[in-house]
């Protein structure tokens, strides 16, 4: 499958061409440059999109993470206050013969 070649066209603006094999006039060789570079910014356009989209769901990754993290550890200090309240209080209540 691999050594087949695309079949030839009978359209002269659909044939594909070596600029190195085949003696092109400094017009065509500008043309060639000329679509090329347009080429090169449409896929860098896209490109930068994707890039960006990237990285702002990465960073909204990491706030969530940070933002999670901090949530997290304050509710583990109002526990350990709470703790704190219950211990004193079991202290300072009344004993019984439960206790």
């Amino acid at each position: 499958m691999a050594d087949k070649k695309p079949p030839k066209s009978d359209a002269p603006f659909a044939t594909r061409i070596d600029p190195t094999k085949e003696s092109l006039s400094r017009e065509q060789m500008h043309f060639i440059r000329q679509v090329e570079l347009e080429q090169w910014k449409k896929k860098t356009s896209k490109l930068r999109t994707r890039n960006l989209v990237t990285g702002l769901a990465i960073g909204a990754l990491v706030l969530g993470i940070y933002g999670y993290t901090f949530f997290s550890v304050s509710q583990e200090r109002i526990m350990d206050e709470i703790d704190e309240e219950a211990k004193r209080a079991r202290q300072q209540g009344p004993s019984t013969g439960a206790n």
